[in-house]
């Protein structure tokens, strides 16, 4: 399978299964529109033929005998050794858990899949006694795992902080004795960010996700307080304190884009100019009735704004700069390893998420959904079969994924997406695979004229 595009002064050729990317000319780009693999040695004389008038014959034959060769190489149509690997060993053990320290939270965003903050469940703050439960099921359940991740998320997390700290150290005590190493990360809104949580979290906390959309009109639109005023004059200066002394330590801003801010270049612009180089501004899903959603009439404006996104990029770069804008991030010569390919973030298989109440979840985006539910601490009851179904989810259970091109860098996407729009986790949910194709396609642009022009152009 290949897939090419033109992009700037550009035409870029990838070889999906073996990750190639190529530069090639305009002959071969359309003449790559004529001849598929197999490949016979010579071009065929129909060929020759059909582009009589607009290449020369013997430029024709010098670009087949070029695709002809990549092709001997394995450089192009490359065999696809990844499907041997997608039935192996698919249940593995859980590495990650996402702990709802609080179902509560000080905003009422408008946009929250987790219904302000409670999932439709009712206000509540985790004991600790259901995250010290959470802690001895993962070390149970890591078996042959060293390294655990235990993320911390809300709601607001900062409202139950207390018990934060009583679960780290609570996880720090069992190390040792299990032979394991725990790295914490913490979502937060900013708001109770103070001097003694901002120390603890730069601390024990091995990443940090802070919730900015963006621009001041734009975050305080959507990020508004309980009485309906804003969130930006409260929480910027608490971020840039935070990672003021956060040293080079992991974080990263975390923002939505809606249909309110399609030119959402300017939030991530922003967002560096208030000193962060570290961004992830993502597209909200949300059903197409909803006034901010965005829909497929969007996409074309979507398009060009990542553009626009990766030129600004180039020129910061250019002046000495740096922002790590996280969809542009693509490794072309290793590139994750090949579960991650295929079956993209574990949920559900490598990775749970645990209620306030104990219950157990694939992920953050389906607690909630009954159906889903794979058991609670308090009674031991654990679904292995949903375990099993989640861990048999990878690019090629999804129909969708097997002929796209982009499979083995998105791996088949967000399965809590697939399930609330299509409802069923193996089908793909279009609308966000289209804007996850044109980022691909951005960031490999942005690989290749780094190669191209010493790492200083787009």
């Amino acid at each position: 399978m290949i897939h090419k595009f033109k992009a700037k002064d550009f035409n870029i050729l990838l070889d999906v299964n073996s990750g190639g990317v190529h530069l090639i000319d305009d002959i071969t780009y359309d003449l790559l529109d004529e001849v598929k693999a197999p490949f016979e040695r010579e071009c065929p004389q129909e060929v020759i033929k059909k582009f009589d008038g607009r290449y020369d014959a013997e430029e024709v034959k010098e670009a087949y005998g070029e695709i002809y060769t990549l092709y001997e190489e394995k450089m192009l149509y490359s065999e696809d050794v990844y499907e041997q690997y997608a039935e192996t060993s698919i249940v593995s053990p859980i590495k990650s858990m996402c702990l709802h320290i609080a179902h509560d939270c000080n905003l009422r965003c408008k946009y929250c899949f987790a219904s302000t903050g409670d999932f439709g469940t009712g206000r509540k703050l985790m004991p600790f006694e259901t995250g010290k439960a959470a802690i001895d099921f993962l070390l149970e359940k890591s078996v042959g795992r060293e390294n655990l991740d235990v993320d911390f998320f809300g709601g607001e997390p900062l409202m139950n902080f207390e018990v934060v700290k009583e679960i780290v150290a609570y996880a720090r005590s069992k190390e040792k004795e299990y032979g394991k190493h725990f790295d914490f990360t913490i979502t937060t809104n900013g708001m109770l960010l103070n001097d003694e949580n901002i120390d603890f979290i730069n601390q024990e906390m091995h990443n940090v996700v802070l919730s900015l959309d963006g621009r001041k009109e734009v975050n305080d639109r959507m990020r508004t307080r309980v009485d309906g005023s804003g969130s930006y004059d409260k929480i910027l200066p608490n971020f840039k304190k935070l990672v003021e002394k956060r040293g080079d330590k992991e974080y990263y801003v975390r923002g939505t884009y809606t249909k309110y801010n399609l030119d959402f270049s300017e939030d991530v612009m922003h967002i560096y100019e208030a000193g962060f180089d570290q961004i992830s501004v993502e597209p909200v899903m949300e059903k197409p009735e909803i006034e901010y959603a965005l829909t497929e009439e969007d996409l074309e404006q979507i398009y060009q704004e990542y553009d626009k996104l990766a030129e600004r990029l180039s020129e910061v770069k250019k002046k000495g700069g740096f922002i790590n804008f996280f969809h542009f991030m693509i490794d072309l010569n290793q590139g994750p390893c090949v579960v991650k390919r295929l079956r993209g973030c574990g949920s559900g298989n490598e990775y749970v998420s645990v209620t306030p109440d104990g219950d157990i979840y694939p992920c953050h985006q389906f607690v909630g959904m009954e159906e889903y539910k794979m058991g609670n601490l308090s009674d031991g009851t654990f679904r292995e079969d949903i375990k099993k179904e989640f861990a048999g989810t990878h690019v090629y259970s999804k129909p969708a994924c097997q002929d796209c091109w982009a499979k083995f860098y998105c791996s088949g996407g967000c399965n809590a997406n697939n399930y609330i729009y299509n409802g069923d986790i193996h089908k793909a949910y279009e609308l966000s695979c289209k804007i996850q194709r044109k980022r691909l396609e951005c960031a490999i642009l942005m690989k290749v004229c780094e190669e191209c022009e010493g790492d200083n152009s787009y």
